[in-house]
């Protein structure tokens, strides 16, 4: 029980921090489009990097020192880049959320939800590196992956489905562009921490 609930506190640290897979799932949970496909892709995806971590994944990126290098550089670029999208979204303002206005099809929601969840080196980082080497200092090494894997189902479950609350507030151009502008900030803080850490 004490893996898991170390396992749990860990993984819910790491996820909570609004970045490129949060944003998106608060903006498809504020449009109430997609959502459940949405947070199942984000938790399963985040289930999947947590047992490889926890299988030994963690072991190699320790074994290959190189790797990690090459896996927190290109996740400071990618955050460099979102976090530039989003601050060129705020720049140029005019989002609102009105009802019946959404994000796409299921099809491209899922697609946008897996490229930002697997092409996030970040992720890799949090969920394989991380989680993986933090979880060898347990004996209970599935309690302890099984707790990680239900703070994502947590967290995601919450923003998703959460995000509803805060509808009436982004019908307002201004509440986007400070979404936008914290995201990015966030994401360049992130990206900066990553290489100077």
């Amino acid at each position: 029980m004490q893996a898991m609930v170390a396992g749990f506190g860990l993984g819910l640290s790491l996820i909570v921090a609004i970045g490129a897979q949060n944003a998106f799932v608060l903006r498809q949970g504020l449009r109430r489009e997609h959502v459940l496909a949405v947070v199942l892709v984000c938790a399963l995806s985040d289930g999947v990097l947590v047992a490889a971590g926890v299988a030994g994944f963690g072991a190699l990126t320790q074994a290959l020192p190189g790797l990690e290098r090459v896996m927190r550089y290109g996740g400071a670029a990618f955050l460099l880049i979102y976090g530039g999208r989003s601050f060129r979204a705020a720049w140029r303002g005019g989002a609102v959320l009105e009802a019946g206005i959404g994000a796409g099809s299921l099809r491209r929601a899922v697609l946008s939800c897996l490229a930002l969840t697997w092409l996030n080196p970040h992720v890799y980082l949090d969920t394989v590196v991380l989680l993986g080497s933090v979880s060898a200092q347990y004996e209970d090494r599935f309690g302890f992956a099984l707790g990680a894997v239900t703070a994502s189902f947590v967290f995601f479950f919450s923003l998703g489905y959460g995000a509803r609350v805060l509808a009436p507030l982004f019908r307002r151009p201004v509440s986007w562009r400070v979404l936008d502008v914290g995201v990015g900030a966030v994401m360049w803080s992130i990206a900066a921490g990553l290489v100077l850490g």
